[in-house]
């Protein structure tokens, strides 16, 4: 068996009246990278008949799951399957031009992960690009390093790094917000190459309000995870500016004694920061193990 060097990622859902079209424009521009590789369709429990079409494409390999799991779960099922030294990720629904999958090849050798990052000229909507430099700010603070796009979910990543971080990704849409901090803060190297994204094919099966807490609950989760006191640290301040603002204020404008609900606020601010800093030790740990 030939040594396979990539492996593309298709997850799916409910995407019957595109996937042929994308599996086929695919195939085209893999055929012109001049390396091995293999296409893998995880099909998520679709109910729109695109299991019945996956099942005419050939030259795939097709995994099916007896029910809707979740993006995230076509993701890692998709890994676990890969044979390639390299594994790319990409959505069904016509966003991405398969045929730039060449400039995230041409720099794989540099970087542990490369994110094909939507620039200016996409057809994107407005109240998602506003979210999305939300969790870019916040994430490049979690990580003291700029992040350009956090969501992206076109990307290929060295195969051992995606196996080696496979049982922290959730199942569902927020998979590249986790990699993307996951792959940041173990120390790997991550570089941005900019692409036109179109707009998908069908209908969004994101639920704006729904998918932002979800995203920023898997940012805290994330940063708890691998940088506890940049979560714990400013919380701590905060109690402890409160209360001390509240004893200042009691003490030199009422003339009244140290308050108590200030000691209470100190003291939480000190219990929260010792939190942070034993979690900072037990994450150390956790990173020594492994």
């Amino acid at each position: 068996m030939r040594d396979i060097e990539l492996s593309v990622i298709v997850p799916v859902f409910n995407e019957r009246l595109v996937v042929r079209q994308t599996i086929e424009s695919l195939r085209q521009a893999l055929d012109h990278l001049g390396i091995s590789w293999e296409i893998i369709v995880v099909d998520d429990g679709s109910t729109d008949g695109t299991a019945e079409e996956l099942a005419t494409i050939s030259t795939v390999l097709v995994k099916t799951h007896p029910y809707n799991i979740g993006n995230g779960a076509a993701i890692k099922s998709g890994i676990r399957m890969s044979r390639g030294n390299y594994i790319l990720m990409m959505d069904a629904d016509g966003q991405h031009d398969p045929t730039d999958i060449i400039h995230l090849v041409e720099v794989r050798e540099r970087y542990d992960m490369v994110v094909a990052e939507r620039s200016r000229g996409s057809q994107t909507e407005m109240h998602r690009d506003v979210a999305n430099r939300v969790f870019n700010f916040f994430a490049s603070w979690v990580c003291n390093q700029k992040i350009r796009d956090l969501t992206s979910g076109f990307r290929l990543v060295r195969a051992d790094v995606a196996r080696t971080l496979i049982d922290l990704l959730p199942n569902t849409f927020s998979y590249p917000t986790t990699l993307t901090l996951a792959v940041l803060r173990s120390g790997y190297s991550v570089a941005y190459v900019p692409i036109v994204v179109r707009r998908r094919v069908g209908h969004s099966k994101l639920r704006l309000f729904a998918a932002g807490v979800r995203f920023f609950s898997i940012l805290l989760r994330i940063a708890v995870f691998f940088a506890p006191l940049k979560v714990f640290t400013p919380l701590s301040l905060i109690f402890f500016a409160t209360g001390f603002g509240w004893y200042l204020y009691r003490v030199f404008d009422e003339h009244r004694p140290f308050p108590p609900i200030s000691i209470l606020l100190m003291l939480s601010a000190l219990f929260i920061f010792l939190i942070g800093l034993l979690s900072e030790q037990i994450t150390y740990l956790r990173h020594e193990r492994r």
